[in-house]
């Protein structure tokens, strides 16, 4: 009986915290025994919306990964990692008091539109034949090229700081991360990114995504 996974299917996972987008992947492949593989890369420390293409569909993975997507989540002010997020630990913490929700909304309004951008060197960027990450790790100096992005949507929400609230809808390639670093850049008192969930890719949507439990439930079952 031939497996239906092989002529292709897509897969809506809710990617889980600390998971890789590569763990979500095997547990995936080990479910329905075909070749899987996902548009788009969730960091770890990131949650939502992992798009999985099985069989045949691999081919199709580019063509989910251009589409826009969208973020919601949290930036916290008043400090700054070397990852941009809570993978390194917080340091150089600055004042955020005199911060003001109209000044917020002023830098959104900057960081709306077709910009560039730098990637976080915690990022799977290649460098010299090396992943970006790689050398963060070891501690080497280095600089990654500025990239043309386009924000669609850029909302930030005081609700208690030091913590904003925001939603971004987004061209393939931007790091929120890096948006988070140059928010605080802005405001001048630093701010790193401290949660992220992608809530949607294209016309995909995180309601429709499955739990990795619901997922191991369902094609257990061969449903």
């Amino acid at each position: 009986m031939e497996n239906p996974f092989e002529a292709g299917q897509v897969i809506l996972i809710d990617k889980p915290l600390h998971w890789t987008s590569a763990d979500v992947v095997k547990k995936i492949r080990n479910l329905v025994h075909v070749k899987v593989g996902h548009a788009g890369t969730l960091d770890p420390l990131a949650t939502g919306l992992l798009i999985l293409c099985t069989g045949k569909f691999t081919k199709k993975i580019s063509e989910y990964m251009s589409q826009e997507k969208e973020y919601t989540g949290t930036f916290t002010l008043g400090g700054s990692t070397a990852s941009y997020d809570l993978e390194t630990e917080p340091g150089n913490f600055k004042d955020f008091s005199g911060i003001t929700d109209a000044r917020i909304q002023e830098i959104a309004r900057q960081f709306t539109g077709e910009i560039m951008q730098v990637p976080p060197a915690y990022s799977a960027i290649k460098k010299n034949g090396h992943r970006a990450y790689d050398l963060a790790r070891l501690g080497k100096t280095f600089s990654l090229e500025k990239r043309k992005i386009t924000i669609h949507t850029f909302e930030m929400q005081s609700a208690a700081l030091p913590v904003i609230n925001f939603r971004v809808v987004c061209s393939t390639g931007t790091y929120i991360r890096s948006l988070a670093y140059d928010v605080g850049e802005a405001l001048g008192c630093g701010a790193y990114l401290s949660k992220l969930c992608r809530t949607r890719i294209g016309s995909y949507s995180l309601r429709d995504a499955l739990t990795m439990d619901a997922a191991a439930g369902k094609f257990k079952m061969g449903n």
